[in-house]
């Protein structure tokens, strides 16, 4: 949720008119994330997040947006988007796509303990329930095609010991067969930031959802493990949660340690491109992408072992 974009104070109260929503009293940057430019807008009725989408094809957001609407529908604590007197999410804003949606309360956790790991596990089963019977999903955007096709390109530009690590590991994944993995609508990343939770410890929003799409059901559950599970306490209760509310299959327990692989390898590769092919902006979050090349080097190793 970088700034790219700027956003002027006349341009945005011309385009929230439309919306009802009062006169614009205040609009700030959110510089956390990656992605997207982002901005809290504060109007006569209360407190919203602006998005406007950098990279996004126009013609994707519809499903992203009415994802989003449907889960919070099925009481998945998702942000709610706004929409005009013509039905639409998104319209242009200074020359992008932009979509205004609900500022859900509480505050993101650096570091969650035993009870809210199960209780996000809980959460991550009953999206997937929630949004199994979507329809028309897109798929995960960056899901194998889009590892192999990066992952290619950055190894033209990596350092010798991580061109390495990344090609042995995009030989070992080009190997995988997931055809057997229940599928989904997968949030696909749901990393802490991403999670909101009140003061009595209750989980009150799950943010962020451009990143959406079909996919195996285990690798969001992999993303969310090897961000949230910082040890094995934390890693059985999140598992258990989940567990809970959609029994693992067989085949999810024996495909565990590739795909909690591919998880490790895809916010690598995501890191190391903002890195070495960035993108301009006013205000920029650009995340080490080391932490990851670690965390990969370590779950090749040892992943870890997963029970239904």
């Amino acid at each position: 949720m970088s700034v790219y974009t700027v956003v002027g104070r006349d341009e945005l109260a011309a385009w929230l008119q439309p919306l009802g929503l009062g006169a614009l009293i205040d609009h700030a940057g959110i510089a956390a994330g990656m992605q997207n430019s982002n901005y809290f807008v504060t109007t006569a009725s209360g407190r919203y997040v602006l998005t406007l989408f950098e990279q996004i094809d126009p013609a994707e957001l519809d499903f992203y947006l009415a994802l989003q609407a449907h889960l919070a529908a099925a009481g998945v604590p998702a942000p709610q988007p706004f929409a005009d007197p013509a039905g639409r999410r998104w319209r242009m804003l200074c020359g992008k796509p932009a979509a205004l949606c609900s500022c859900l309360p509480g505050q993101a956790v650096e570091a969650p303990d035993v009870v809210q790991c199960a209780a996000l596990g809980r959460a991550l089963a009953q999206l997937h329930g929630a949004a199994q019977n979507f329809p028309n999903p897109l798929p995960n955007p960056c899901g194998a095609a889009w590892r192999a096709q990066v992952g290619a390109r950055l190894l033209t530009v990596l350092a010798d010991d991580e061109a390495a690590l990344l090609a042995d590991e995009l030989a070992y994944q080009a190997s995988q067969d997931w055809s057997e993995l229940p599928r989904g609508v997968i949030h696909a990343d749901l990393f802490r930031d991403n999670a909101l939770w009140s003061a009595d410890g209750q989980l009150s929003g799950v943010l962020d959802f451009y990143f959406a799409g079909e996919d195996a059901l285990l690798f969001d559950l992999a993303v969310v493990v090897n961000d949230w599970c910082t040890d094995a306490d934390r890693y059985r209760a999140l598992v258990a949660g989940y567990a809970g509310g959609r029994p693992l299959t067989e085949a999810e327990i024996r495909a565990w340690p590739a795909v909690r692989r591919a998880a490790a390898l895809r916010f690598w590769l995501l890191r190391l491109e903002a890195r070495h092919m960035p993108r301009a902006g006013e205000v920029v979050t650009r995340k080490n992408p080391d932490e990851f090349r670690h965390l990969l080097a370590q779950i090749r190793l040892d992943p870890g072992q997963l029970t239904g």
